[in-house]
Protein backbone atom coordinates (compact mmCIF):
# COMPACT_ATOMS: atom_id res chain seq x y z
CA UNK A 1 0.00 0.00 0.00
CA UNK A 2 1.55 3.27 -1.15
CA UNK A 3 0.27 6.31 0.72
CA UNK A 4 1.31 9.63 -0.86
CA UNK A 5 2.83 12.23 1.49
CA UNK A 6 -0.13 14.57 0.94
CA UNK A 7 -2.51 11.90 2.26
CA UNK A 8 -0.43 11.57 5.43
CA UNK A 9 -0.34 15.34 5.86
CA UNK A 10 -4.08 15.73 5.23
CA UNK A 11 -4.91 12.87 7.62
CA UNK A 12 -2.77 14.23 10.44
CA UNK A 13 -4.20 17.73 9.88
CA UNK A 14 -7.80 16.46 10.04
CA UNK A 15 -7.09 14.44 13.20
CA UNK A 16 -5.49 17.49 14.81
CA UNK A 17 -8.45 19.70 13.91
CA UNK A 18 -11.01 17.20 15.27
CA UNK A 19 -9.24 16.73 18.59
CA UNK A 20 -8.36 20.43 18.95
CA UNK A 21 -11.99 21.43 18.34
CA UNK A 22 -13.17 18.83 20.85
CA UNK A 23 -10.70 20.04 23.48
CA UNK A 24 -11.62 23.69 23.01
CA UNK A 25 -15.34 22.94 23.29
CA UNK A 26 -14.91 20.79 26.39
CA UNK A 27 -12.47 23.28 27.94
CA UNK A 28 -14.95 26.12 27.62
CA UNK A 29 -18.00 24.16 28.69
CA UNK A 30 -17.13 21.24 30.97
CA UNK A 31 -20.22 19.08 31.53
CA UNK A 32 -21.47 15.55 31.92
CA UNK A 33 -22.70 14.49 28.46
CA UNK A 34 -26.25 13.24 28.06
CA UNK A 35 -26.97 9.74 26.76
CA UNK A 36 -28.23 11.25 23.51
CA UNK A 37 -25.07 13.34 23.06
CA UNK A 38 -22.84 10.33 23.68
CA UNK A 39 -24.89 8.03 21.43
CA UNK A 40 -24.87 10.48 18.51
CA UNK A 41 -21.11 11.10 18.76
CA UNK A 42 -20.35 7.38 19.04
CA UNK A 43 -22.56 6.63 16.03
CA UNK A 44 -20.72 9.28 14.00
CA UNK A 45 -17.28 7.92 14.93
CA UNK A 46 -18.25 4.30 14.21
CA UNK A 47 -19.84 5.39 10.94
CA UNK A 48 -16.66 7.23 9.92
CA UNK A 49 -14.59 4.13 10.65
CA UNK A 50 -16.89 1.98 8.52
CA UNK A 51 -16.82 4.53 5.69
CA UNK A 52 -13.02 4.63 5.87
CA UNK A 53 -12.89 0.84 5.63
CA UNK A 54 -15.24 0.88 2.64
CA UNK A 55 -13.03 3.54 1.04
CA UNK A 56 -10.01 1.26 1.48
CA UNK A 57 -12.05 -1.54 -0.10
CA UNK A 58 -12.81 0.56 -3.19
CA UNK A 59 -9.32 2.01 -3.59
CA UNK A 60 -7.05 -0.82 -2.42
CA UNK A 61 -9.18 -3.97 -2.51
CA UNK A 62 -10.55 -6.52 -0.06
CA UNK A 63 -7.23 -7.64 1.46
CA UNK A 64 -6.29 -4.25 2.94
CA UNK A 65 -9.91 -3.43 3.81
CA UNK A 66 -10.10 -6.69 5.76
CA UNK A 67 -6.84 -5.82 7.53
CA UNK A 68 -8.23 -2.45 8.58
CA UNK A 69 -11.51 -3.84 9.91
CA UNK A 70 -9.69 -6.64 11.77
CA UNK A 71 -7.28 -4.13 13.32
CA UNK A 72 -10.02 -1.67 14.21
CA UNK A 73 -12.19 -4.33 15.88
CA UNK A 74 -9.20 -5.62 17.83
CA UNK A 75 -8.17 -2.14 19.02
CA UNK A 76 -11.76 -1.31 19.97
CA UNK A 77 -12.24 -4.49 21.96
CA UNK A 78 -8.94 -3.98 23.81
CA UNK A 79 -9.94 -0.37 24.56
CA UNK A 80 -13.25 -1.43 26.09
CA UNK A 81 -11.47 -3.48 28.76
CA UNK A 82 -9.22 -0.50 29.53
CA UNK A 83 -12.26 1.60 30.41
CA UNK A 84 -12.78 -0.23 33.68
CA UNK A 85 -9.36 1.01 34.86
CA UNK A 86 -10.26 4.53 33.71
CA UNK A 87 -13.40 4.40 35.85
CA UNK A 88 -11.34 3.39 38.89
CA UNK A 89 -8.88 6.24 38.24
CA UNK A 90 -11.75 8.75 38.11
CA UNK A 91 -13.22 7.41 41.34
CA UNK A 92 -9.92 7.29 43.23
CA UNK A 93 -9.10 10.91 42.44
CA UNK A 94 -12.71 12.00 42.99
CA UNK A 95 -13.06 13.69 39.60
CA UNK A 96 -16.37 15.63 39.46
CA UNK A 97 -18.63 14.24 36.72
CA UNK A 98 -18.61 17.48 34.75
CA UNK A 99 -14.80 17.38 34.42
CA UNK A 100 -14.44 13.69 33.52
CA UNK A 101 -15.08 14.18 29.82
CA UNK A 102 -12.31 16.79 29.55
CA UNK A 103 -9.85 14.61 31.48
CA UNK A 104 -10.57 11.68 29.18
CA UNK A 105 -10.16 13.80 26.07
CA UNK A 106 -6.73 15.14 27.05
CA UNK A 107 -5.62 11.68 28.15
CA UNK A 108 -6.72 10.23 24.80
CA UNK A 109 -4.80 12.88 22.85
CA UNK A 110 -1.67 12.06 24.87
CA UNK A 111 -2.20 8.35 24.23
CA UNK A 112 -2.64 8.92 20.50
CA UNK A 113 0.63 10.86 20.25
CA UNK A 114 2.51 8.17 22.19
CA UNK A 115 0.93 5.38 20.13
CA UNK A 116 1.96 7.16 16.93
CA UNK A 117 5.57 7.00 18.15
CA UNK A 118 5.17 3.29 18.92
CA UNK A 119 3.73 2.68 15.45
CA UNK A 120 6.67 4.40 13.75
CA UNK A 121 9.16 2.37 15.82
CA UNK A 122 7.29 -0.87 15.21
CA UNK A 123 6.98 -0.27 11.46
CA UNK A 124 10.69 0.55 11.17
CA UNK A 125 11.64 -2.57 13.16
CA UNK A 126 9.42 -4.85 11.05
CA UNK A 127 10.76 -3.44 7.79
CA UNK A 128 14.36 -4.02 8.88
CA UNK A 129 14.11 -7.23 10.94
CA UNK A 130 11.44 -9.78 10.05
CA UNK A 131 12.37 -11.85 13.13
CA UNK A 132 10.68 -9.16 15.26
CA UNK A 133 7.45 -11.09 14.57
CA UNK A 134 8.81 -13.88 16.80
CA UNK A 135 9.16 -11.41 19.68
CA UNK A 136 5.74 -9.83 19.09
CA UNK A 137 4.08 -13.25 18.89
CA UNK A 138 5.73 -14.59 22.04
CA UNK A 139 4.88 -11.41 23.93
CA UNK A 140 1.20 -11.59 22.93
CA UNK A 141 0.94 -15.26 23.93
CA UNK A 142 2.57 -14.45 27.29
CA UNK A 143 0.17 -11.53 27.76
CA UNK A 144 -2.80 -13.75 26.87
CA UNK A 145 -1.85 -16.37 29.46
CA UNK A 146 -1.31 -13.69 32.09
CA UNK A 147 -4.64 -12.01 31.28
CA UNK A 148 -6.50 -15.34 31.43
CA UNK A 149 -4.99 -16.17 34.82
CA UNK A 150 -5.90 -12.74 36.18
CA UNK A 151 -9.50 -13.10 35.04
CA UNK A 152 -9.90 -16.66 36.29
CA UNK A 153 -8.62 -15.71 39.76
CA UNK A 154 -9.82 -12.10 39.71
CA UNK A 155 -10.64 -10.39 42.99
CA UNK A 156 -12.40 -7.09 42.32
CA UNK A 157 -11.75 -5.88 45.86
CA UNK A 158 -8.04 -5.73 45.04
CA UNK A 159 -8.62 -3.58 41.94
CA UNK A 160 -6.62 -0.39 42.12
CA UNK A 161 -5.03 2.24 39.95
CA UNK A 162 -1.94 0.85 38.21
CA UNK A 163 1.14 2.62 39.53
CA UNK A 164 3.76 3.78 37.06
CA UNK A 165 7.09 5.56 37.27
CA UNK A 166 5.88 8.77 35.61
CA UNK A 167 2.98 9.25 38.02
CA UNK A 168 5.15 8.47 41.04
CA UNK A 169 7.81 10.94 39.89
CA UNK A 170 5.31 13.77 39.40
CA UNK A 171 3.61 13.19 42.76
CA UNK A 172 6.97 13.13 44.59
CA UNK A 173 8.69 16.09 42.94
CA UNK A 174 5.88 18.57 42.26
CA UNK A 175 3.51 20.25 44.73
CA UNK A 176 -0.10 19.22 44.12
CA UNK A 177 -3.28 20.76 45.49
CA UNK A 178 -6.22 18.56 46.47
CA UNK A 179 -8.81 21.21 45.57
CA UNK A 180 -10.84 21.05 42.37
CA UNK A 181 -11.43 24.82 42.43
CA UNK A 182 -9.13 25.16 39.41
CA UNK A 183 -11.55 23.18 37.23
CA UNK A 184 -9.84 22.04 34.04
CA UNK A 185 -6.66 24.05 34.69
CA UNK A 186 -3.43 22.09 35.09
CA UNK A 187 -1.67 24.62 37.37
CA UNK A 188 -2.97 27.17 39.83
CA UNK A 189 -1.48 29.54 42.40
CA UNK A 190 -2.04 28.42 45.99
CA UNK A 191 -0.52 30.23 48.99
CA UNK A 192 1.66 32.22 46.61
CA UNK A 193 3.11 29.13 44.90
CA UNK A 194 2.31 27.47 41.58
CA UNK A 195 1.00 23.96 42.16
CA UNK A 196 -0.36 21.18 39.98
CA UNK A 197 -4.09 20.55 40.11
CA UNK A 198 -5.78 17.16 40.54
CA UNK A 199 -6.77 17.46 36.87
CA UNK A 200 -3.08 17.36 35.88
CA UNK A 201 -2.50 14.20 37.94
CA UNK A 202 -5.59 12.49 36.52
CA UNK A 203 -4.56 13.30 32.94
CA UNK A 204 -1.06 11.90 33.55
CA UNK A 205 -2.59 8.77 35.08
CA UNK A 206 -4.94 8.26 32.13
CA UNK A 207 -2.29 8.94 29.48
CA UNK A 208 0.43 6.75 30.98
CA UNK A 209 -2.02 3.94 31.77
CA UNK A 210 -3.15 3.86 28.15
CA UNK A 211 0.49 3.82 27.11
CA UNK A 212 0.95 0.61 29.13
CA UNK A 213 -2.05 -0.90 27.35
CA UNK A 214 -0.49 0.07 24.01
CA UNK A 215 2.30 -2.41 24.72
CA UNK A 216 -0.30 -5.11 24.00
CA UNK A 217 -2.40 -3.44 21.34
CA UNK A 218 0.36 -2.23 18.99
CA UNK A 219 1.99 -5.68 18.55
CA UNK A 220 -1.53 -7.15 18.20
CA UNK A 221 -2.52 -4.92 15.30
CA UNK A 222 0.85 -5.44 13.58
CA UNK A 223 -0.12 -9.09 13.60
CA UNK A 224 -3.11 -8.20 11.42
CA UNK A 225 -1.61 -5.58 9.12
CA UNK A 226 1.90 -4.28 8.50
CA UNK A 227 0.65 -1.10 6.80
CA UNK A 228 1.58 1.83 9.11
CA UNK A 229 -1.23 4.00 7.71
CA UNK A 230 -3.89 1.38 8.50
CA UNK A 231 -2.37 0.77 11.94
CA UNK A 232 -2.57 4.49 12.70
CA UNK A 233 -6.15 4.88 11.45
CA UNK A 234 -7.35 1.80 13.36
CA UNK A 235 -5.94 3.31 16.55
CA UNK A 236 -7.37 6.75 15.77
CA UNK A 237 -10.91 5.46 15.23
CA UNK A 238 -10.72 3.25 18.33
CA UNK A 239 -9.55 6.14 20.53
CA UNK A 240 -12.02 8.62 19.03
CA UNK A 241 -14.91 6.57 20.37
CA UNK A 242 -13.28 5.72 23.69
CA UNK A 243 -14.62 8.75 25.54
CA UNK A 244 -18.19 8.01 24.47
CA UNK A 245 -17.84 4.36 25.49
CA UNK A 246 -16.73 5.49 28.95
CA UNK A 247 -20.06 7.21 29.52
CA UNK A 248 -21.93 4.13 28.30
CA UNK A 249 -20.22 1.90 30.86
CA UNK A 250 -23.55 1.12 32.48
CA UNK A 251 -24.69 -0.62 29.30
CA UNK A 252 -21.38 -2.24 28.40
CA UNK A 253 -19.04 -3.39 31.14
CA UNK A 254 -21.86 -4.40 33.48
CA UNK A 255 -22.69 -7.19 31.07
CA UNK A 256 -19.33 -8.08 29.52
CA UNK A 257 -18.17 -10.22 32.44
CA UNK A 258 -16.12 -12.54 30.20
CA UNK A 259 -14.46 -9.75 28.22
CA UNK A 260 -11.05 -10.36 29.79
CA UNK A 261 -11.10 -14.06 28.90
CA UNK A 262 -12.32 -13.27 25.38
CA UNK A 263 -9.46 -10.81 24.90
CA UNK A 264 -7.00 -13.41 26.20
CA UNK A 265 -8.17 -15.82 23.48
CA UNK A 266 -7.99 -13.03 20.90
CA UNK A 267 -4.42 -12.06 21.85
CA UNK A 268 -3.35 -15.70 21.87
CA UNK A 269 -4.78 -16.20 18.38
CA UNK A 270 -2.95 -13.13 17.04
CA UNK A 271 0.23 -14.24 18.83
CA UNK A 272 0.07 -17.64 17.11
CA UNK A 273 -0.60 -15.87 13.80
CA UNK A 274 2.53 -13.76 14.31
CA UNK A 275 4.65 -16.82 15.08
CA UNK A 276 3.35 -18.58 11.96
CA UNK A 277 4.06 -15.48 9.88
CA UNK A 278 7.57 -15.30 11.35
CA UNK A 279 8.16 -18.95 10.37
CA UNK A 280 6.86 -18.19 6.89
CA UNK A 281 9.32 -15.29 6.55
CA UNK A 282 12.12 -16.88 8.59
CA UNK A 283 15.70 -15.78 7.86
CA UNK A 284 17.37 -16.52 11.21
CA UNK A 285 20.40 -18.75 10.52
CA UNK A 286 19.94 -20.87 13.69
CA UNK A 287 16.32 -21.75 12.78
CA UNK A 288 15.89 -24.16 9.84
CA UNK A 289 19.24 -23.00 8.46
CA UNK A 290 17.85 -19.55 7.74
CA UNK A 291 15.29 -20.95 5.32
CA UNK A 292 11.54 -20.10 5.51
CA UNK A 293 9.13 -22.79 6.70
CA UNK A 294 6.50 -23.88 4.22
CA UNK A 295 3.58 -23.36 6.59
CA UNK A 296 0.08 -21.99 6.04
CA UNK A 297 0.11 -18.23 6.61
CA UNK A 298 -3.28 -17.40 8.12
CA UNK A 299 -5.14 -15.16 5.60
CA UNK A 300 -6.85 -11.95 6.70
CA UNK A 301 -10.35 -13.23 5.95
CA UNK A 302 -9.78 -16.06 8.42
CA UNK A 303 -8.40 -13.61 11.02
CA UNK A 304 -11.35 -11.25 10.60
CA UNK A 305 -13.81 -14.13 10.94
CA UNK A 306 -12.01 -15.44 14.03
CA UNK A 307 -12.08 -11.99 15.66
CA UNK A 308 -15.82 -11.62 15.02
CA UNK A 309 -16.53 -15.13 16.35
CA UNK A 310 -14.37 -14.65 19.48
CA UNK A 311 -15.98 -11.31 20.33
CA UNK A 312 -19.46 -12.62 19.50
CA UNK A 313 -19.11 -15.72 21.68
CA UNK A 314 -17.67 -13.55 24.48
CA UNK A 315 -20.68 -11.21 24.31
CA UNK A 316 -23.25 -14.04 24.23
CA UNK A 317 -21.67 -15.98 27.11
CA UNK A 318 -21.35 -12.74 29.11
CA UNK A 319 -25.05 -11.94 28.63
CA UNK A 320 -26.06 -15.47 29.64
CA UNK A 321 -23.84 -15.31 32.74
CA UNK A 322 -25.21 -11.89 33.71
CA UNK A 323 -28.80 -13.08 33.29
CA UNK A 324 -28.08 -16.17 35.41
CA UNK A 325 -26.43 -14.05 38.15
CA UNK A 326 -29.36 -11.63 38.19
CA UNK A 327 -31.82 -14.47 38.61
CA UNK A 328 -29.75 -16.09 41.35
CA UNK A 329 -28.88 -12.85 43.11
CA UNK A 330 -25.22 -13.30 42.25
CA UNK A 331 -22.65 -10.55 42.60
CA UNK A 332 -20.64 -9.69 39.51
CA UNK A 333 -18.81 -6.84 37.87
CA UNK A 334 -22.04 -4.81 37.78
CA UNK A 335 -22.11 -4.52 41.56
CA UNK A 336 -18.44 -3.54 41.63
CA UNK A 337 -19.01 -0.85 39.00
CA UNK A 338 -21.92 0.49 41.04
CA UNK A 339 -19.65 0.69 44.09
CA UNK A 340 -16.96 2.53 42.13
CA UNK A 341 -19.60 4.92 40.78
CA UNK A 342 -20.91 5.54 44.29
CA UNK A 343 -17.35 6.17 45.47
CA UNK A 344 -16.91 8.90 42.87
CA UNK A 345 -20.35 10.40 43.51
CA UNK A 346 -19.77 10.29 47.25
CA UNK A 347 -16.48 12.14 46.91
CA UNK A 348 -18.18 14.80 44.80
CA UNK A 349 -21.02 15.15 47.30
CA UNK A 350 -18.52 15.55 50.15
CA UNK A 351 -16.81 18.32 48.18
CA UNK A 352 -20.16 20.05 47.70
CA UNK A 353 -20.99 19.67 51.39
CA UNK A 354 -17.56 21.04 52.37
CA UNK A 355 -18.18 23.98 50.08
CA UNK A 356 -21.57 24.67 51.69
CA UNK A 357 -19.99 24.43 55.17
CA UNK A 358 -17.30 26.93 54.19
CA UNK A 359 -19.93 29.29 52.81
CA UNK A 360 -21.84 28.97 56.06
CA UNK A 361 -18.74 29.75 58.12
CA UNK A 362 -18.01 32.82 55.99
CA UNK A 363 -21.54 34.11 56.41
CA UNK A 364 -21.35 33.41 60.15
Amino acid sequence: MTVPPWVWILTIALITVVFAFDLLVLGRRPHEPSRREVSVALTVYVGLAVLFGLGVLVVEGGQLAGEFFAGWLTEYSLSIDNLFIFLIIMAKFGVPRKYQQYALMVGIVMALVMRAVFILIGAAAIERWSWVFYIFGAFLIYTAVKLAKENLSHDDEDEDVPENAVLKFVERHFPVTQSWDGGTKLRVVEAGKKVLTPMAIVIIALGTTDLLFALDSIPAIFGLTQEPYLVLMANVFALMGLRQLYFLLGDLLKRLVYLGLGLAVLLAFIGVKLIIHALHENNLPFINGGEPFHVWDIPIWFSLGAIVVILGVTAVLSLLKTRKDNRGGGRGREADLDEVSLLGDGHERRQQEDGRDQDGDERG
